[in-house]
């Protein structure tokens, strides 16, 4: 079974990916097929774990190829915190695709109220793709040790859950 770690970004899915390293019975990738087009795009390998908020642009595909034959996790960060850190990254990367692609400049916005829309539309689309999705769960970074362990008996996994819930404790591609 394959794996999605849905989320919008800045919310811990490198570190989610750096823990699920120590899982023998997965592979795992952070973007790993993010350049890719076409049906490559999401084509994945048998029981793997990918991040990659681009895939919430792509929830419909994603849904034709997978459908309810995945495990869905929802990833998500307190919410002042993650604007916060999309505010400082507001001139490169998916903040300013969204705010000079999707919003057409966002002319007389702020920095975080275009950062607080782009999380509100990610949060409303991934919800909606869920709807009907019978094998998912919400993981929260607040609650990363708990809401890991629950994730690891969920899919059946095995290694070094150790190790894996100690990778929690390092700050992976943190906002300077």
């Amino acid at each position: 079974m394959n794996i999605f770690i849905l989320n919008a970004g800045r919310c811990g899915s490198t570190t989610f990916i750096e823990a699920c390293r120590q899982i023998s019975n997965y592979t795992a990738g952070h973007e790993s097929r993010a350049t890719l087009t076409g049906d490559r795009r999401l084509a994945y390998p048998e029981n793997h774990i990918e991040a990659d908020n681009r895939l919430c642009w792509m929830l419909g595909r994603l849904d034709r190829e997978y459908g309810d034959n995945a495990f869905y996790v929802h990833l998500t960060r307190n919410r002042d915190e993650s604007v916060a850190s999309f505010v400082k990254r507001m001139d490169y990367g998916i903040m300013a695709a969204y705010r000079e692609g999707i919003l057409m400049g966002g002319k007389g916005q702020s920095a975080a109220e275009i950062a607080s829309d782009y999380l509100d539309t990610l949060a409303h689309n991934i919800t909606l793709f869920l709807k009907d999705k019978h094998h998912r769960m919400d993981f929260s970074l607040e609650r990363a040790d708990s809401d890991f362990i629950d994730f690891w008996h969920r899919i059946d996994a095995r290694g070094d859950l150790e190790k894996a819930l100690a990778a929690w404790r390092t700050r992976y591609n943190a906002s300077a």
